[in-house]
């Protein structure tokens, strides 16, 4: 059954089928409400139909959209709006003047009692979703980029897990500070190989700890994910 709402067709506006036009109108549906937060999108074959456009083309606008940080795209899965509310502007405004140290701290602050909380709340399913993750990043290593987005991913899915809606809130704005262009530069500085390898022994630790439900020690193992990540980061800038 689609998922393309009645009042969808409102939306569509721009008489253009480019990708540009496509990725107006989503975001339009997702501002409007029409998506909400962790919905799933339509499939790629039934957005084609929709707008009349090549699936090629809706790919396009759903990479950009992507970019744009309203949606997260999950192999095997879908896509589904990351978006929940007018805070990703506020989020733009809040990186300009948010120095890299300052998000780890802030980080430090939020993710090892968000994980702990993981460690009570996390559903199978979201075990599985964890798993999967951390198993594509381990296999995206060789990549800055690849290895970037599954991070970002690997740790929302931790929020989520938490199923308090005011962390999850906060760690979407902490997670759109983390996509500031600002870091592009930082992140190919810091994110080694031998760097995304040992953060990936890491990040199997704590999810081991998720799954075991062992609260404690994932609070411990995020506390010293983020104190490495914290120490490379002052590494860079002293250096």
């Amino acid at each position: 059954m689609s998922n393309i709402p009645k009042d969808f067709e409102k939306l569509k506006s721009y008489p253009s089928r480019g990708s540009d036009a496509i990725t107006t109108n989503l975001k339009k549906a997702i501002q409007g409400g029409l998506y909400a937060y962790n919905e799933k999108l339509p499939p790629e074959r039934e957005l084609a139909e929709a707008f009349d456009a090549a699936r090629g083309t809706v790919r396009k606008a759903l990479d950009e959209l992507e970019g744009m940080g309203f949606v997260v795209r999950r192999v095997g899965s879908g896509t589904f709006v990351k978006y929940s509310g007018e805070y990703q502007q506020s989020a733009s405004d809040v990186a300009e003047i948010t120095s890299p140290l300052q998000l780890i701290e802030t980080r430090m602050a939020i993710e090892p009692y968000m994980t702990r909380l993981a460690c009570v709340h996390a559903t199978s399913r979201d075990i599985e979703s964890i798993k999967d993750v951390i198993s594509r990043l381990e296999k995206g290593e060789g990549d800055v980029s690849t290895f970037s987005k599954l991070d970002s991913e690997f740790h929302l899915l931790i929020a989520q897990c938490s199923r308090n809606p005011l962390i999850i809130h906060l760690y979407q704005q902490v997670d759109e500070i983390r996509r500031h262009m600002q870091w592009s530069a930082m992140q190919q500085k810091i994110l080694t190989k031998k760097n995304r390898r040992l953060y990936n022994q890491q990040h199997r630790l704590i999810f081991e700890s998720i799954e075991k439900r062992d609260g404690q020690t994932a609070g411990e193992c995020v506390a010293e994910h983020l104190g490495k990540a914290r120490n490379d980061l002052v590494g860079v800038e002293s250096s």
